[in-house]
C-alpha cells in the first residue's frame, strides 16, 4: 500500500467515515496508513468496557469518552500530519444534510443498524456520492459498493425484518429455547416490571382464558403489605403451574405434541423461604443499582454454568425480590436491557423454568443473554479484513475504476482455496422505490386505520423516513419540522387521530399518496388499496406494503428449495417460495453453487434474507444481530443470504 500514498486520487480525497466501532477503528487506521489525508468521522457512541476486546484504538482510561474523538487522537499519534475531523453526533442529525455529504468524494459505512444505513444510503444518492457498505458477524463479513446509476443502492432489495414468532407459539406451544426467551422477556418481564397498561395477559391459554382474566389481574398485583417472597412464589406457581394446567385442559392441542409438565415452587423450595434467601450484603451499596445481582446474592459466580431447575427457581425468586426491594422506583417503566444484569438473570431463570416444563434443554446465562440480546460475538480479525477491503474498493472508486468494482464476502470456510469471495456489483433494481422512484402499494382498511398508524408503521418504521411530509394531490395531510407554526402543528396532530377515509381530503381505495423526506431528499408514491380484513396472526399491523419486485427470472436453480435459507423456522415462508427462480446474467455473477457452498453446505440451517440467494449480506457490524431461531446450530454461521 505504500506506493498508493503518492496517488493524487488518494491524497486529494475527502473521505467520510460513519461509525467508529469494530470496523471503524480498523478502517481509520488503514485509511491513515494508506495515504489518505482528509478524513471525517461521525459516531454518536461513547466507549464501553465491552468494546475494548476488538476496538483496539481504545483503552480502559477512555471508557465513557466519545469514540470518534478518541479514535482521532489515537491515530494522530502515529500519523500526526493528516487531518481527522470527529463528530460526536448522530448521522441522522439535521446538520448532516445533503449539502454536507456533497463535500466528500466517498462515504464509508461501519454502522450497526439498518435504520442508519438506509438514511446514509439516501443522502449519498441525493448528493451523488459513492457509498461503500460493510458489515461483520463473527467470522463472516462483507463489503459492497453502491454508485448512483451504476450499481444497485443499499435498498434495491428489501432487507429482512427482525425475526418474529407467532403469539400462539410463544404463549402456548414453545418448541425451542428462543421461544421461552421471548416469552420471558416480552411477556413475563413486561407484565411484572413494565407498563401496567399494555395489553399482556399471560392467562390466555385456552377457551377458559376469558374466565381466568380476572384471576390474572389479582395474581400479578402486588398486594398491600404482602410479603415479597410470598408474592414471588404466587407468581411462580401461577405462570409455571396454573397456566400450564389451563393449557393442558385443551386436549386437542396436545394430540400431536409432548404434553408440558406444570411446575410449582413447593417442589424445589421449602415452605420457609428464609432458608433460601440470598445475602443482601453481596449486592453492594444500596444506591448502586448496577451492582444488584441475584447470582451475587446467591453466591453463584460462573455465567457459563447451566443451572439446575432448583437453581433457576432460586434465581427467579431472588431476582424478583431484588427488583422490588432495590429497584422499586423503576417498576412500571422497565424494558428489558441486555446490559441490565438483574434483568438478564430474571429472564434466563424464567426461560429455563418454562423450558423445563416443555422438555426443552436448559441454557446458561451466557447463552441466554446472547439470545435475548441478539448477540453474535465479534471477531477482531474479521473487522481488520473487512476494513482492508473497504479501503481497496474506496481507491477503485476514487480512480473511477468501474470495471474492477467488487462486492466481496469474507467466508468462514474456504472454497476452492479462497476465504474471500468477490462478486461483480449488481445493476440498480428498476423497482426500487428509493433510487428508481417506483410507486409502492399499500393494502389497508381505510375505514378503520388512522393516519397515525400509517405514519408510525409504514412511513417511519418501514420506509425509514425521519421528517416525513404526506400529500394527497395538492393537499398536505401531515408534516414534521421545526419551522411549523402552532396552528399547523395542531392541525397535523388532529389529522393523526382521524381515520384515513375521514381526513379533510379523504384517503380511500385508489388514492395515490406522495411521501417526501426533505432531509433525505427522498420522495415516493404509495397507491392505497382498501381491504376489509387481515389475518391477525400473519398481518398483525392490519396493513400490507408491497412494491419491491424481483428482476425477471431467467435461470432456474436446481438445488432443493435453496430460498428457504431465509428462515430456520419449520413454518412455511411465503417470501421464500418466491425465490425458486433467480436471475444470473451471463458473465455477471458467480454461480449460485459457488457462493452457497462456500458459505456453508447446510443452507437449511442458515437464518437469512429471502432475496436472490446468489448474493450474501451480513447485516450488522460487531455483536448486534437479530433474534435467531436455532441458537445451537447457527451461532457459528450466521449470514444473510441474498
Amino acid at each position: 500500500m505504500a506506493s498508493l500514498k503518492h496517488l493524487p486520487a488518494v491524497k486529494g480525497a475527502k473521505v467520510l467515515m460513519v461509525g467508529a466501532g469494530g470496523i471503524g477503528c480498523e478502517l481509520l487506521k488503514t485509511l491513515a496508513l494508506s495515504g489518505f489525508q482528509d478524513i471525517h468521522i461521525i459516531d454518536m457512541d461513547t466507549i464501553e468496557v465491552s468494546n475494548l476486546n476488538r476496538q483496539f484504538l481504545f483503552r480502559q482510561s477512555h471508557v465513557g469518552q466519545s469514540k470518534a474523538k478518541v479514535a482521532r487522537e489515537a491515530v494522530l499519534k502515529f500519523r500526526p500530519h493528516i487531518s481527522i475531523t470527529p463528530y460526536h453526533a448522530n448521522v441522522k442529525d439535521s446538520d448532516f444534510n445533503v449539502d454536507f455529504f456533497k463535500q466528500f468524494n466517498v462515504v464509508l459505512n461501519g454502522l450497526d443498524n439498518l435504520d442508519a444505513r438506509r438514511h446514509v444510503n439516501r443522502l449519498c444518492l441525493a448528493a451523488d456520492v459513492p457509498l461503500i457498505e460493510s458489515g461483520t458477524t463473527g467470522f463472516l463479513g462483507q463489503v459492497t459498493v453502491h454508485v448512483k446509476g451504476r450499481t444497485e443502492c443499499y435498498e434495491c432489495q428489501p432487507k429482512p425484518a427482525p425475526k418474529t414468532y407467532p403469539v400462539c407459539t410463544i404463549t402456548s406451544t414453545p418448541s425451542k429455547f428462543v421461544h421461552c426467551i421471548v416469552w420471558a422477556k416480552e411477556l413475563l418481564f413486561a407484565k411484572l416490571f413494565g407498563d401496567k397498561n399494555q395489553a399482556n395477559d399471560l392467562n390466555v391459554r385456552s377457551s377458559d382464558g376469558a374466565s381466568s382474566s380476572k384471576q390474572a389481574e389479582d395474581v400479578f398485583e402486588h398486594r398491600k403489605d404482602e410479603d415479597i417472597e410470598q408474592y414471588g412464589r404466587r407468581i411462580y406457581d401461577h405462570v409455571f403451574g396454573y397456566n400450564i394446567e389451563v393449557a393442558l385442559s385443551n386436549e386437542e392441542t396436545w394430540k400431536n405434541r409432548n404434553r408440558p409438565k406444570p411446575i410449582y415452587s413447593s417442589e424445589f423450595m421449602p415452605n420457609d423461604l428464609s432458608q433460601q434467601n440470598g445475602s443482601m450484603e453481596k449486592n453492594g451499596a444500596a444506591n448502586d443499582i448496577s451492582s444488584v445481582s441475584a447470582m451475587a446474592s446467591l453466591g453463584m459466580k460462573n455465567p457459563q454454568d447451566v443451572w439446575s431447575l432448583k437453581e433457576n427457581s432460586r434465581v427467579f425468586l431472588e431476582a424478583l425480590k431484588l427488583f422490588f426491594l432495590k429497584r422499586e422506583k423503576e417498576i412500571g417503566n422497565l424494558t428489558f436491557d441486555k446490559d441490565d444484569q438483574l434483568a438478564v438473570e430474571f429472564v434466563t431463570a424464567a426461560a429455563n423454568i418454562r423450558a423445563a416444563s416443555f422438555g426443552i434443554p436448559l441454557h446458561s446465562l451466557f447463552e441466554a443473554k446472547g439470545i435475548a440480546g441478539n448477540i453474535v460475538h465479534a471477531v477482531a480479525t474479521t473487522n481488520a479484513i473487512i476494513a482492508g477491503l473497504i479501503v481497496i474498493e474506496a481507491i477503485k472508486v476514487l480512480k473511477n475504476d468501474t470495471k474492477n468494482y467488487r462486492m466481496t464476502y469474507c467466508l468462514e470456510h474456504p472454497t476452492r482455496k479462497m476465504l474471500l469471495m468477490p462478486v461483480e456489483p449488481f445493476e440498480p433494481n428498476r423497482s426500487c422505490y428509493v433510487c428508481s422512484e417506483t410507486p409502492l402499494s399499500l393494502e389497508i382498511n381505510t375505514h378503520h386505520a388512522k393516519l397515525r398508524d400509517f405514519v408510525e408503521k409504514i412511513v417511519k418504521a418501514m420506509l425509514g423516513m425521519s421528517l416525513p411530509l404526506i400529500m394527497h394531490g395538492s393537499a398536505l395531510l401531515y408534516e414534521i419540522g421545526d419551522d411549523l407554526d402552532e396552528e399547523m402543528v395542531a392541525n397535523y396532530a388532529a389529522n393523526l387521530d382521524k381515520v384515513l377515509s375521514e381526513l379533510p381530503t379523504p384517503v380511500t381505495s385508489g388514492t395515490m399518496l406522495t411521501i417526501e423526506d426533505l432531509q433525505q431528499e427522498l420522495s415516493c408514491q404509495i397507491n392505497i388499496k382498501h381491504r376489509e380484513e387481515f389475518d391477525e396472526e400473519k398481518e398483525p399491523d392490519g396493513m400490507v406494503l408491497s412494491g419491491w419486485t424481483q428482476a425477471p427470472s431467467v435461470v432456474k436453480d436446481d438445488k432443493e428449495s435453496i430460498a428457504n435459507a431465509g428462515s430456520t423456522s419449520n413454518e412455511p415462508s411465503v417470501e421464500a417460495e418466491k425465490n425458486d427462480e433467480i436471475e444470473i446474467p451471463p458473465e455477471k455473477k458467480r454461480k449460485l453453487s459457488e457462493i452457497s457452498e462456500a458459505v456453508y453446505p447446510d443452507l437449511s440451517s442458515v437464518d437469512g434474507d429471502t432475496r436472490n440467494p446468489d448474493k450474501l449480506q451480513v447485516l450488522d457490524d460487531d455483536d448486534e444481530l437479530m433474534i435467531f431461531d436455532n441458537w445451537d446450530s447457527v451461532t457459528d454461521k450466521k449470514i444473510r443470504m441474498q
